[in-house]
């Protein structure tokens, strides 16, 4: 038997479904309700060094923008020598991760990226594959469900400023 998940009349006239949720958003759909999908990009300048910018608010801005009620955001930064993470945005943590990141991979290591390239930037690419480019987080009642101390934040890794575009996209 074939069938495609994206093909709501392949599902329905099979009557078989492996992922659950296709299923359901297609019950949804006969319904009447329609899945959102709201999205823009935001740019951030940063120092470069592990940088660490604060992008809560804008996160939270794009979600309250969807009308989007209850569902997910997901935020990624573009490119290969930066991060997106949560942590509790105050001065002492800040340093203190920057300073781990400095004792995992120090800028000094040696890279191949960097005797290939002549870019000095090998140590950053390491970084940012450690932590990865994005994260998810729940949307309930059209807010970004975080702890009261918990801030999302961009890390550049790179070794020099950059503009950074990040996309958030919200579904529900």
């Amino acid at each position: 038997m074939h069938y495609r998940s994206s093909n709501d009349r392949v599902l329905q006239a099979s009557g078989v479904c492996l992922n659950p949720g296709a299923k359901k958003a297609v019950k949804a759909r006969q319904k009447g309700k329609r899945r959102m999908v709201h999205g823009r990009t935001i740019t951030v300048s940063t120092a470069g060094f592990s940088d660490i910018v604060d992008i809560s608010g804008e996160v939270q801005s794009t979600v309250s923008a969807s009308g989007i009620a209850d569902g997910l955001v997901a935020v990624t930064v573009i490119g290969s020598t930066a991060s997106v993470t949560t942590i509790e945005h105050e001065p002492a943590l800040v340093e203190d991760m920057k300073e781990l990141l400095e004792k995992m991979v120090p800028r000094n290591i040696r890279s191949r990226h960097s005797e290939t390239w002549g870019d000095d930037n090998g140590f950053s690419h390491m970084r940012a594959s450690l932590m990865g480019p994005g994260i998810t987080l729940p949307v309930v009642d059209g807010r970004v469900l975080t702890g009261t101390w918990q801030q999302i934040i961009v890390v550049d890794h790179d070794n020099r400023p950059r503009r950074r575009d990040v996309r958030v996209q919200v579904t529900g």
